[in-house]
């Protein structure tokens, strides 16, 4: 017992000072998360105010306070609180001989740098991409992901709105994607993450940008928006699910962009009774069905 005690607790106490440290520049500033989030956030929120897709939409736009609070909340203040319990779901796995040993397909450690960093990017992200499709297709867990998609003017603080039970979900699986790999990750790993953020804030911007034949490749702000249009192609239960990489969609037949003006509304059917507020926007999805949007 005293066993996943101290894991919990080294865990929890690890990222508070983690974080702790990286507000008061204490820690190298290429692996700075607090003050790199901010300074990629600005960087983007620029581009808005100089580039607007969406001309007639405001600076600051409905909700940019909430989205913004939901930001720090799941990039720092829930990640803390969330940590010891996913290193105590660690030591389990462990001690029930489940060892990332056992379950990797390669060895990173082998390979050079530039090629751990493209694996590590892309298994995520495809773990990442099919985590998202389940999301939308089952219920209970739309419920949740309900939130990300109660936006109605898309903005770069957008990226970061979702329920913490999304949290939850994710770690796990990405966890597992990176025992698939070894469980190694790479001594350069804040490359691949600061690059996750940047491309998730933009595919959230009101800019548009498409990467002209790379879009095939990368995700992009006009084929995200359509991902968040209120109205989807009758049958379906989502479509362009690409977290970085739009390569997915386009494999598994779930890309859809009929035009790129940018005027489509947001949101889903229902979402005039979904709660507006962050704390209760929290609580949904634990309630009962007939009372959910």
């Amino acid at each position: 017992m005293n066993e996943y005690i101290n894991a919990f607790a080294n865990a929890f106490m690890g990222s508070l000072q983690w974080t702790w440290k990286s507000i008061l520049f204490d820690v190298p500033w290429y692996m700075n998360y607090f003050w790199g989030l901010i300074v990629l956030s600005l960087l983007v929120w620029g581009l808005e105010i100089l580039f607007p897709w969406r001309k007639n939409q405001s600076i600051f736009r409905k909700d940019f306070w909430l989205d913004a609070l939901y930001m720090f909340f799941n990039f720092f203040i829930f990640a803390i609180i969330i940590s010891g319990f996913y290193k105590l779901m660690e030591v389990m796995f462990t001690n029930l001989g489940l060892s990332s040993k056992s379950l990797a397909l390669i060895d990173l450690s082998t390979l050079p740098m530039w090629l751990q960093l493209l694996l590590f990017f892309v298994v995520l992200d495809f773990v990442q991409w099919f985590t998202h499709v389940l999301l939308h297709k089952y219920a209970f867990l739309w419920n949740f992901h309900k939130v990300h998609h109660s936006v109605k003017e898309m903005g770069f603080a957008a990226h970061l709105r979702y329920h913490w039970m999304e949290n939850v979900l994710y770690k796990p699986l990405k966890t597992f994607g990176v025992m698939l790999l070894g469980g190694f990750e790479p001594e350069q790993a804040y490359i691949v993450h600061f690059i996750a953020i940047a491309i998730g804030h933009l595919n959230h911007a009101n800019v548009k940008i498409t990467w002209g034949p790379l879009k095939y490749i990368l995700n992009n702000p006009v084929m995200h928006l359509y991902h968040h249009a209120y109205t989807i192609p009758k049958g379906s239960k989502g479509i362009n699910f690409g977290i970085s990489l739009s390569i997915w969609d386009y494999i598994f037949k779930t890309n859809y962009i009929p035009d790129e003006d940018g005027t489509i509304e947001l949101g889903f059917p229902g979402d005039e009774n979904f709660p507006k507020d962050f704390i209760h926007q929290n609580m949904y999805g634990f309630g009962s069905s007939k009372d959910e949007a």
